[in-house]
């Protein structure tokens, strides 16, 4: 059996989980989220325990099994404790800051680069460096932090562009310190 398909997710006070034709409803303070179910497993509510189990031992059913069981623990905790990535911005003059919907910031180009931000999350730069993106879908936090990345990416001689704040980047020697002959 999957080790983490057979461990039991545990709702906490003011979540709730229901079933309809297939598609999971988890409800909490933070908000909603809707989660499409898997064929071969089966998932059974008892109280503030759901578990998952599977229908056969087939190959597929055991890769889903674990799987499953990860979207629902991860939509359980979206929506009572959410989830956050947090970016910076390195360089000289760049900078950004959030209008509405969208994040407007200066990052070495000629013109400003804007950024829809989608629903179900939102961005907020504090002190025009430091980027928090939040939801309570983390495949959809985790996408808006890397699309923001993407926007300018850390160069390798200087370090500058937008990265994670826990993200370590080796820069390269440059080519007056590398030597030659």
């Amino acid at each position: 059996m999957s080790r983490i398909g057979k461990a039991p997710i545990e709702l906490p006070s003011g979540a709730k989980f229901e079933e309809r034709d297939g598609t999971f409803f988890i409800e909490g303070p933070k908000g909603k989220i809707e989660q499409n179910g898997l064929e071969g497993l089966d998932v059974e509510i008892s109280g503030s325990t759901v578990t998952i189990k599977r229908q056969g031992d087939s190959g597929p059913e055991k890769a889903k099994h674990g799987l499953l069981r990860s979207l629902l623990n991860n939509a359980v905790i979206g929506v009572t404790e959410g989830f956050k990535k947090d970016l910076d911005i390195v360089g000289v003059g760049y900078r950004g800051e959030v209008k509405g919907r969208e994040a407007h910031l200066a990052l070495g180009f000629s013109h400003p680069v804007v950024y829809a931000i989608p629903d179900g999350v939102d961005v907020e730069i504090d002190k025009n460096n430091h980027i928090t993106v939040s939801g309570v879908d983390k495949q959809r936090v985790g996408q808006v932090a890397a699309e923001l990345r993407s926007l300018r990416k850390p160069d390798a001689y200087k370090g500058k562009g937008i990265r994670y704040t826990d993200e370590r980047i080796t820069l390269k020697v440059g080519k007056a310190a590398a030597g030659g002959g």
